[in-house]
């Protein structure tokens, strides 16, 4: 506590002044926490001063709260453009990020409990920068790094506004900031090193080396690129519930029809169902050959029934049967994009919506995916699959406008499979009719994209439209050659238990 204590008036958090009448003060206490490597295992206890940010009252002492963080697609395409032209990845910690940022406007809070000045008992703080706690902590923050990296020559790209971009002559150099973890590559080591120090003279910071653990994801480099893995994440989902002994299963998902959320009995614990949902949203990030599953428990969160909370299990029983899996980058072509998409007509029977899937690559690695159930009905199968083209090209415009901006433009078309003949014929053919009066503006959307030589939209058999993973249940033999296509696969022999 002392520690903590007195690094906060070094760094002239506040000052202390007579309470003003009228003033709303807001209470400060300690947080005490134990902080643990990336192993899991203890490293050492941790105090922390914070505000209740509860007690603040909006256009008072409060703005502007929102700070925007990086996109896991983002962060994926990073990662295959660093390997892809062999540039080193860093990771960078800032200690008490908050505390860094500054304050525009007036915060009064209490002196710290066991600080309380014996000079001035009754004096508060008038905080000069950004604590935790304070709702505009993290957007003091993002404004304050965003001003500095600015002075060394970066900029924040459009499309992401959480990677800064440096670009002089022949010299490149990536930054992704997630709150307080920073990723940091460069074509030279020369001028990671420039970045590095230049960093660490603004800011307190923790340099972790070579990228190797980040938001609770292994990153393991090996001879064929990297292999991201969530090994330790997917045991304590699997310990919450109970299930370290449970029998495996060979897929995460049955090929019967949907679930419903009108029939079967409640489930007698919800809340445990949520959290149990929620943390599976996040192996996601690794592991997208679970993500249709997922995505069909989390639709009846608001109130799940006996056999959703099977359905969830059966997912978890998956995993523990695949728990060392991964998603593979490999050093591959920056200027290729291949995308897949697919929809299930009328496949939800509570709805009669449609559920759609896709995915994107980038040369032969991975970078985006969906699987989702559309918020519209459609009335046939041919305008099911032609929004989820839509959605897929617009999703692959937005990578296209990162890979520009990221100084990597894609100059060739990006490639969209699709299973469906009469969507082939619609993203080209300019003839309208009865039939596509209502979806209109999407085809006039795509094919403007076709027309300018962006987007290919090419028929591909059923038997390899990858995208049946993020749509439907699927025998365990397609369900395995989809997920090796994915490239979700066992870590190298090398990595084997490394995690």
């Amino acid at each position: 506590m002392k520690d903590e204590y007195y690094a906060l008036i070094e760094n002239k958090t506040w000052e202390l002044v007579p309470c003003p009448s009228n003033a709303n003060v807001i209470r400060s206490l300690w947080v005490f926490r134990h902080k643990k490597k990336s192993d899991g295992s203890f490293e050492r206890y941790k105090a922390r001063l914070v505000s209740n940010g509860a007690n603040q009252q909006s256009g008072v002492d409060y703005g502007e709260t929102f700070n925007p963080v990086v996109k896991p697609s983002t962060i994926r395409m990073v990662l295959s453009i660093a390997i892809s032209k062999s540039w080193c990845l860093h990771q960078l910690d800032v200690k008490n990020v908050f505390l860094h940022g500054n304050l525009d406007e007036t915060v009064y809070m209490h002196q710290p409990p066991g600080f309380r000045d014996p000079q001035y008992p009754e004096h508060v703080c008038l905080l000069k920068k950004s604590l935790y706690g304070l709702k505009q902590a993290p957007c003091s923050w993002y404004q304050r790094f965003t001003d500095y990296v600015a002075t060394l020559g970066f900029s924040h790209i459009i499309s992401n506004h959480s990677l800064f971009v440096f670009h002089r002559g022949l010299d490149t150099a990536y930054i992704l900031l997630y709150v307080d973890d920073i990723f940091l590559t460069a074509s030279t080591d020369s001028l990671r090193d420039s970045i590095i120090s230049k960093l660490s003279s603004e800011f307190a910071m923790k340099d972790f080396g070579p990228l190797s653990y980040f938001l609770g994801i292994s990153v393991t480099k090996h001879t064929g690129g990297l292999f991201l893995c969530q090994r330790k994440y997917a045991e304590e989902i699997i310990e919450r519930a109970y299930m370290s002994s449970c029998k495996p299963s060979p897929t995460p998902v049955d090929t019967k029809a949907k679930l419903s959320g009108f029939s079967g009995n409640p489930y007698h614990d919800p809340t445990k169902y949520r959290s149990l949902a929620r943390a599976l949203q996040y192996l996601t990030f690794t592991r997208p050959n679970i993500s249709y599953a997922v995505q069909q428990v989390c639709l009846f969160v608001h109130d799940p029934k006996m056999q959703h909370m099977s359905a969830l299990k059966r997912i978890i029983r998956y995993i523990h049967g695949t728990v060392d899996f991964g998603l593979h980058l490999h050093p591959s072509s920056v200027s290729k994009l291949v995308s897949y998409t697919d929809e299930d007509w009328v496949s939800f029977p509570d709805t009669r919506r449609y559920s759609s899937g896709c995915c994107v690559y980038l040369g032969d690695n991975l970078m985006s995916w969906s699987a989702k159930r559309q918020h519209t009905l459609s009335q046939s199968s041919a305008e099911a699959e032609y929004r989820g083209v839509a959605n897929v090209v617009s999703e692959s415009c937005w990578i296209r406008n990162l890979l520009l901006e990221l100084h990597c433009p894609v100059t060739t078309s990006t490639l969209v499979y699709c299973d469906n003949v009469s969507v082939v014929y619609l993203s080209d053919n300019p003839v309208q009719h009865q039939h596509t009066k209502h979806i209109e503006m999407d085809i006039h959307f795509v094919r403007e994209k076709v027309a300018h030589g962006q987007v290919r939209v090419l028929h591909v058999p059923s038997r390899y439209q990858i995208a049946d993973i993020f749509n439907k249940g699927l025998p365990l033999q397609l369900f395995d050659d989809f997920r090796d296509s994915l490239n979700i696969r066992q870590p190298p022999v090398s990595t084997t238990g490394v995690y």
